[in-house]
């Protein structure tokens, strides 16, 4: 007898195949038969109209400090991730020397946007090596398998210290080797990869460029050794992309002979550099090198609001007596007081903040119910001030207290550059690409691109209406079994026999996402934005039950991922 049979849902089931009209049987957490079932089971969902897919698999999370305290891994929970992969970017916690704590902090809250106090109060540190990190989340249970990456500016600052943070130093061979050794113990104990990072965007909260920005190649060697060595995990980058930085990681890549993986996103200042990038990308997969693309799936924006990181206010002389009111206070005081209103519009200061704030507005929207993520040009803050004859500070005001809730700005700083979405499409369309960047777990007060995994689906396959739609079965492959295979997880990702049962029941029609919210949740009372979503009916990890209808079941069957996966 089976465990759970799933009966009569439309499977799409991660492979690019055409969707399929079949049952599911689920045995000890395991998939067992796909097709006409008619054994009996303990349990039978009929899933007749609605989609089967396999759970997603988030390649690009950062939830190093979070998975030591949070057993929920929310916001991706609430999407339908099964599996996620942290340790990106090239920063995280591990290795750590005892009283160098603080650094990892530092450089976590500057580049990811965790607040210091929410990391201090959160994490433990009762580790110092990355297999010691290892054992710890191993000792916790959570809603989803997790597995994650050593993080090259950790591992560069507990070999070289200050040396190795502030690129006045190179590594010499007894560092670069000593580096090399602790990857090796890494990936032996289960480390999925390193990632680094090689962009200048990437910075601690003292305003220092982050340590591995300054690895050369023979760092990178050293990096490619280790992998070389074990046979183990991947190199995963973030970068500017300039002048013959792919040739670099491809030969790294190719040195190692494990795969490479790489942010592919749209630089407002180089719209184009991107294709270079995916040019590069598709000759070194037709060399045999292993080599893919992240790509998100929305605008990369920042969110902008009265309480987020990124106030338009935040530096006018009123916001500071009016800042510690509640929304409805606040709201009500603007409304009634024409002399605060009116200097909220016109007295500007002149400051490098609100310098920055208005070069924005030309790809800056109000984002407000429905949904709308490929806003056009016209609905700009520029256009709409030009349209309606106004400052676009009162067009941001009166946005901000239409309601007693909290009231968001979209600015579009990535893959947003000519208004549209056409780039991204181009991008999700290539046979290099997987999706990611979706930064679950960071930039908590800025950016709210966790959802992606949800928007992902009826936006691209049902609701765009400014350009094409995407296949369906294609969009599902590539947040399932390509990410999954990307990291060496080929146990899971697809709806097949002998494949893990992480699985999402969906009502293809109902599936959506909410409004963006502020919620005070965090440890130490950190504030983050969160987006919630509808339409996921049932959610599995490996045959358990995790969530029904949006409401968390109370299993926690999430596992610590060691290394890479074999089919059973």
């Amino acid at each position: 007898m089976h465990d759970l049979i799933i009966k009569n849902g439309t499977v799409i089931d991660g492979t690019g195949s055409p969707k399929i009209l079949s049952d599911i049987a689920i045995t000890d957490g395991m998939i067992c038969e796909v097709g006409k079932i008619s054994e009996n089971s303990k349990r039978t969902i009929n899933a007749e109209g609605k989609l089967v897919t396999p759970g997603w698999v988030d390649i690009h999370t950062h939830y190093d400090g979070q998975a030591t305290w949070d057993p929920y891994l929310t916001p991706s929970s609430w999407h339908g991730v099964t599996t996620c992969v942290f340790g990106n970017c090239g920063v995280g916690f591990a290795p750590v020397k005892k009283g160098s704590e603080n650094y990892l902090i530092n450089l976590m809250e500057g580049v990811e946007d965790i607040p210091e106090s929410v990391l201090s109060e959160g994490i433990d540190f009762s580790w110092e090596s990355f297999p010691e990190y290892l054992n710890t989340l191993e000792k916790s249970k959570r809603i989803m398998d997790i597995g994650t990456q050593v993080p090259h500016s950790a591992l560069r600052f507990f070999v070289m210290g200050e040396d190795g943070a502030n690129h006045l130093s190179k590594p010499d061979e007894k560092q670069i080797s000593k580096m090399t050794s602790l990857l090796e113990e890494a990936l032996v104990a289960g480390a999925l990869g390193i990632s680094t990072s090689r962009t200048t965007k990437h910075k601690s909260a003292d305003g220092n460029l982050i340590p591995s920005l300054s690895a050369d190649d023979k760092e990178l060697a050293g990096i490619a050794e280790a992998l070389k060595n074990t046979k183990k995990g991947l190199l995963q980058c973030n970068s500017d992309m300039g002048p013959g930085e792919m040739e670099l990681l491809i030969q790294a890549s190719k040195h190692s002979g494990q795969p490479l993986s790489v942010l592919l996103i749209q630089y407002n200042d180089f719209p184009e550099r991107w294709r270079d990038t995916l040019k590069h990308i598709a000759e070194a997969n037709k060399k045999g090198i292993s080599t893919t693309g992240q790509v998100g799936s929305r605008p990369i924006g920042v969110l902008m609001g009265f309480n987020t990181s990124v106030n338009p206010f935040s530096s006018h002389k009123i916001w500071e007596k009016i800042k510690h009111l509640s929304a409805k206070e606040r709201n009500k005081l603007i409304n009634n007081n024409m002399d605060i209103r009116n200097s909220l519009i016109n007295d500007i200061p002149e400051n490098a903040h609100t310098k920055w704030i208005k070069q924005t507005f030309p790809l800056t929207y109000l984002l407000k119910e429905p949904l709308n993520y490929e806003p056009t040009k016209e609905m700009s803050i520029t256009s709409l001030a030009s349209e309606l004859n106004k400052s676009p500070w009162e067009i941001i005001l009166n946005h901000f207290i239409s309601s007693d809730n909290d009231e968001f700005l979209m600015h579009t700083f990535e893959n947003y550059t000519h208004n549209n979405l056409d780039v991204i499409a181009e991008m999700l369309e290539s046979e290099h690409t997987i999706c990611g960047v979706g930064d679950a777990g960071a930039h908590v007060a800025t950016i709210c691109d966790a959802s992606y995994p949800t928007f992902m689906v009826p936006f691209w396959s049902r609701d765009r209406t400014r350009g094409k739609l995407l296949n369906l079965e294609h969009l599902v492959s590539k947040q399932t079994l390509k990410t999954a295979r990307t990291y060496g997880l080929n146990d899971r990702g697809a709806l097949l026999k002998g494949m893990r049962a992480d699985i999402n029941i969906i009502d293809y029609d109902k599936i959506s996402l909410t409004k963006p919210s502020l919620s005070y949740d965090l440890p130490a009372g950190g504030k983050r934005l969160i987006q919630k979503s509808n339409g996921y009916d049932h959610t599995f990890v490996k045959g358990v039950e995790v969530s029904h209808n949006g409401e968390f079941t109370g299993e926690l069957p999430g596992k610590l991922i060691r290394g890479n996966q074999a089919i059973n």
